[in-house]
């Protein structure tokens, strides 16, 4: 039996992350990870870098340029010729970057001096002592068992399945299978408007498919402040998503030549056919093989590893980080636990501040934000004020031509302190890492407002619109 201070079972953002800060404290640390690449090798990296953030945000980015050239250049005074997309070619460059980045994660292991272990890590009963067992079963049916006094478990999550639409990797999908199309479908339907559905519905309906995605919930996007959330939606039906809201789907059958899915809306009954179906309800938390009862590892209703504030199980010794645990799945958290709770096991201080977590949604505009929403604080009473300033009025965004969009600021009616910021623009997602640092010190509106912004950029934005929290925005 092999020993080591740490094992970690999982090496998606959080696991590898963990693995990799427990080794520079001098922890001997072993990494387990069950994925396998579409060749049939291991590849590191998880749901994130495999068929998650990594390949969809590449797609999103080749379809954004289909979308460019064929609608957006004109104004530019560019005229081209008829635009061909070669699927397999975009597919090919968007499997490349997934690959850099996976042999990147390998790299980074090995420089690390981490050991890896290609297979599924299954929590064994405690056998006295300090230690903690793992059993490693590798993909070709030999195993072996591995003992360290900290476990971390990292095994990351899954997508949701619903009876209604089972998928088939065919004509009904994951996100995974969402990924790797072969040919642009002349109808897409997808089941779910969250982040997942609507990026992958962005992805299609730019290179050319007729997307319809239906909702069962009543509102779009329930997190995201309201204000953006309409303003989205509306974005969203410029761009040629039909967006069915209040839509409970009710049964699916594959024909030979399409798909035909029943739901149900305010108005009875429906049946729409489409060509691929897209199931994107929701994920949750992988535990199938871990075995969390061997170790007498607690789940709650939602088959979550149940965890305090630093991730510690109720056995002492194991930890759990990531989709696996509460809170977002976001790989960007899971990554921030993997630190902490290496640095915990190292005997250090460590601290996540899971309210200032920033999400994204990579649609076009973007949508990003962190803190409390205007609904949210409305119902907790907490009073507040309002700044709020549009893309429309910043010279960048002019020239740029990407004028869609605002950034709102909520601040503290008594203190000023700075308690969310909701951005809904070109670059959300790299303009709210200014506010997570703001709030992180619990800044104040004002102490953004008197911050020197560079001109012109988009950032300025966050200036004014913190300005505008006093009701004194320059531009507008």
């Amino acid at each position: 039996m092999k020993n080591f201070d740490v094992i970690v079972i999982g090496a998606g953002p959080g696991g590898y992350v963990c693995a990799i800060r427990a080794a520079q404290l001098g922890l001997q640390t072993a990494c387990i990870d069950a994925w396998l690449a579409p060749n049939g090798k291991p590849a590191l990296g998880g749901t994130c870098l495999n068929v998650g953030c990594i390949p969809s945000k590449a797609l999103l980015d080749s379809s954004h340029h289909v979308h460019d050239l064929a609608h957006g250049l004109a104004a530019h005074g560019i005229t081209v010729g008829s635009v061909e997309v070669d699927i397999a070619k975009m597919m090919a460059r968007k499997d490349k970057v997934v690959q850099n980045l996976t042999r990147g994660v390998a790299g980074l292991l090995r420089k690390n001096k981490v050991a890896t272990f290609a297979g599924h890590g299954v929590l064994q009963a405690a056998a006295g002592g300090d230690g903690h067992t793992v059993e490693v079963r590798a993909h070709d049916g030999t195993s072996e068992r591995l003992q360290a006094r900290h476990v971390v478990v990292a095994t990351g999550s899954v997508p949701v399945a619903i009876p209604v639409a089972p998928v088939d990797g065919d004509r009904i999908v994951d996100n995974a299978g969402a990924l790797s199309f072969s040919a642009v479908p002349a109808r897409l339907g997808v089941i779910g408007a969250g982040v997942i559905g609507l990026e992958l519905g962005s992805v299609w309906r730019r290179l050319g498919s007729e997307v319809v995605i239906l909702e069962a919930m009543p509102e779009l996007l329930p997190p995201v402040d309201r204000q953006i959330a309409r303003e989205a939606g509306k974005s969203f039906e410029k761009q040629g998503l039909e967006i069915r809201l209040g839509a409970k789907v009710t049964g699916t059958e594959v024909n030979a030549n399409c798909v035909e899915v029943r739901f149900e809306d305010a108005s009875g009954s429906h049946v729409v056919e489409v060509d691929r179906l897209v199931v994107a309800v929701g994920r949750r938390a992988n535990t199938e093989g871990l075995a969390p009862e061997n170790a007498g590892v607690a789940l709650d209703d939602r088959g979550r590893v149940i965890v305090d504030d630093h991730c510690r199980t109720n056995v002492p010794g194991i930890w759990a980080i990531g989709d696996v645990v509460r809170g977002p799945m976001l790989a960007h958290k899971a990554s921030e636990e993997g630190v902490a709770v290496a640095e915990l096991i190292a005997g250090q201080a460590a601290h996540i501040d899971h309210a200032l977590v920033p999400w994204v949604i990579y649609t076009h505009p973007e949508i990003a934000w962190v803190g409390q929403t205007e609904h949210a604080l409305r119902e907790t009473g907490r009073e507040f004020r309002v700044g709020t300033f549009p893309f429309m009025a910043s010279g960048r965004a002019q020239g740029a031509g990407d004028t869609e969009g605002m950034v709102k600021i909520l601040a503290d009616a008594a203190s000023d302190e700075i308690l969310g910021v909701h951005i809904y623009g070109a670059h959300a997602s790299e303009l709210v890492a200014e506010a997570v640092t703001a709030m992180a010190f619990r800044a104040s509106a004002e102490d953004l407002a008197r911050i020197v912004h560079a001109h012109p950029t988009l950032a300025e934005a966050l200036h004014e619109a913190a300005l505008a929290v006093d009701g004194r925005a320059i531009h507008f």
